[in-house]
């Protein structure tokens, strides 16, 4: 497989601008979770890094990088799509909990194989500058939606808000799958 910048670059723009777009509807969905769930889930956490990390010597090349990256994604659609589907309730908390936790524990091996195949600093930079507008931008683009929604369609409930906002997030999240899979090309 081959890495295509130019596509990679739009991919991980997209998946910084669902970062940015999600991050604040986080405290709203995890709400019905104690406490002790989050210092369970950091410790299984932590222990799933240590196993990927262990594994360095086999996953770290271009078609594990591509099918890990594609597998966090799924998860975040299933994840979002569930959401949808059920809205909120404690296992709908937790299983998106956990779907977070599971993207979470590829986050070193991801940006260790990003660097790895990137190669050069120019890429690089490009890449982290991609990221940081994605993310200013999404978190721009869920301010201006919560605000609409409160003042334009008087839905003030937050639950609410956080329930429309997950279309947008759907509607993101196919998009991050498609330029995923644009950005790598098999070589024959």
């Amino acid at each position: 497989m081959k890495l295509n910048i130019r596509e990679f670059i739009k991919y991980k723009l997209l998946n910084s601008l669902f970062l940015g777009i999600s991050v604040g509807s986080i405290f709203i969905l995890y709400a019905p979770l104690e406490p002790s769930v989050y210092s369970l889930g950091g410790i299984f956490l932590a222990l799933a890094m240590l196993v990927v990390a262990k594994f360095y010597y086999k996953i770290l090349n271009i078609d594990y990088f591509f099918k890990i990256s594609l597998f966090i994604e799924i998860v975040l659609l299933l994840a979002i799509s569930y959401f949808l589907l059920f809205s909120y309730s404690y296992s709908t908390a937790f299983i998106i909990y956990i779907g977070y936790q599971i993207t979470f524990t590829f986050g070193s091996f991801l940006i260790r194989a990003e660097t790895l195949f990137l190669k050069y600093s120019k890429p690089l930079e490009l890449v982290d500058v991609a990221k940081q507008k994605g993310y200013l931008l999404g978190m721009l683009i869920s301010y201006v939606f919560y605000q609409l929604l409160e003042y334009y369609f008087g839905i003030t409930n937050k639950q609410t808000q956080v329930y429309v906002i997950h279309f947008l997030l759907l509607l993101s999240q196919v998009s991050i799958i498609y330029y995923l899979l644009k950005s790598f090309k098999r070589i024959s």
